[in-house]
């Protein structure tokens, strides 16, 4: 079955109305402790305390962010094998978690693939970056009974979150290593096609011409629907 996006949230109404009394406001203080445990003790990643929550790019991966048409278009390409991936909280960007150390492959495999020059809207999060941190990946019922019972409105992939959070459409595990699901620069090039980490992902060059080719596919299609939506009747 082919990986959806969710087209960006807009909150109709006051989000501030029961569940933000019963849940955000008395258990705010713990959930964004037990959002930065999640990461910093469940994968090991570094956290930046928020809100919003970050987490630091550059150390454990860098992160490949494309616009969300163009990741719609990829993921359905690459198929599942992919690494974690999410979705920024305006909805806006895909966001792939490739191999630390990508960030600075980028211009260079750009270049050899001829992609060099061409406006895309790709682009990478290296060393001293950091990338808004997705509402954890659980079920309800990893939470106490008291934070269930507030009923949150919202539910992605079965977790919970809130209007506008940004959320994982393929989350990392914790207990499981992560790094070797990462697409990693393979020295063979466009060879085995797990980028040597041998998770099974596309190796970094497959994945960032296959990311080009979508976002400037996609870019062309917003062009043809603008114009298309722009030009002049013709009357005979």
């Amino acid at each position: 079955m082919a990986p959806t996006v969710p087209s960006p949230r807009t909150p109709s109404g006051d989000v501030r109305g029961p569940w933000h009394a019963r849940y955000a406001e008395p258990y705010a203080e713990w959930y964004a402790g037990w959002c930065e445990g999640w990461y910093a003790d469940g994968l090991g990643w570094p956290t930046v305390s928020g809100p919003p929550l970050g987490l630091l790019t550059g150390v454990r991966f860098d992160v490949l962010e494309l616009p969300a048409d163009a990741g719609a278009a990829l993921l359905r390409r690459i198929g599942p094998a992919s690494g974690p991936v999410a979705l920024s909280g305006c909805g806006g960007l895909v966001r792939l978690l490739v191999a630390e150390g990508s960030a600075d492959e980028l211009p260079g495999l750009l270049d050899w693939l001829d992609w060099g020059g061409i406006a895309l809207g790709l682009t990478v999060l290296g060393v001293g970056g950091r990338m808004t941190a997705p509402v954890p990946a659980v079920t309800p019922a990893a939470l106490p009974a008291t934070v269930r019972s507030a009923a949150p409105p919202r539910r992605t992939g079965g977790g919970t979150t809130a209007p506008g959070a940004a959320v994982w459409l393929r989350p990392p595990e914790p207990g499981r290593e992560v790094e070797p699901t990462l697409p990693a620069f393979a020295l063979s090039g466009r060879g085995d096609g797990n980028g040597g980490s041998g998770g099974g992902a596309p190796d970094l060059v497959r994945l960032v011409d296959a990311a080009a080719t979508e976002c400037h596919r996609a870019r062309l299609l917003r062009g043809n629907v603008f114009r298309a939506n722009t030009q002049p009747l013709a009357f005979s």
